[in-house]
């Protein structure tokens, strides 16, 4: 098999990557609903659960460097022209490269390789609330001038501090290890035998 990513691996890169998107909007949407108030800070998270399928079948249908990497650029990329700041996207390719590299190493086939992998990968999205924490001023001032109010960035920041970071980065750990082996017992269970990702 050549090292080197082809057209159909591209395309498969995209459609993982758009039900990355659906599964990521998910999350985001439990998160809100769940968690109100702190929805923000867990949506890395709680996202982290429902994705690990998503993941894994990526992983194991390209099986290629480069696969986890470019959807990291991509996810990266869309919170960019989202009017995220530029931390949203470099957190994602840095944890989406990391990821690559230990995916690797496990030759994108064995488990523990693989949900290590998914969990690093799970800290990408902590890019677009880390401002939260290290760059408060320039984050108010970004979402006054997208039109939220005084009570909406209020309640953003309620909960903001120390601890509440700390929290959100082991909770990301925990639900990264978790959706990650949700996900591969799914892939093993219904993917895996059917050869879909093969």
């Amino acid at each position: 098999m050549s090292k080197k990513l082809s057209i159909q691996d591209l395309i498969r890169i995209g459609v993982y990557t758009a039900i990355y998107f659906i599964t990521m909007s998910v999350g985001t949407f439990v998160s809100f609903i769940l968690l109100p108030g702190f929805s923000s800070i867990f949506t890395p998270a709680i996202v982290a659960l429902f994705s690990g399928v998503v993941y894994l079948l990526l992983a194991q249908s390209v099986q290629k460097f480069g696969a986890i990497t470019i959807m990291s650029v991509l996810i990266g990329g869309f919170f960019l022209i989202s009017g995220h700041f530029f931390l949203a996207f470099l957190a994602n390719v840095f944890f989406g490269f990391l990821a690559d590299i230990i995916a690797k190493m496990g030759k994108y086939r064995k488990r523990y390789y693989l949900i290590a992998s998914y969990v690093v990968y799970a800290y990408g999205l902590i890019g677009p609330i880390l401002p939260l924490w290290f760059m408060k001023n320039l984050y108010i001032k970004n979402l006054l001038a997208r039109g939220k109010d005084a009570a909406y960035v209020e309640r953003i920041f309620s909960p903001i501090n120390t601890g509440s970071f700390f929290l959100s980065m082991i909770a990301t750990c925990i639900c990264g290890i978790i959706g990650g082996v949700i996900g591969y017992k799914l892939y093993e269970k219904h993917f895996y035998k059917t050869g879909i990702s093969e």
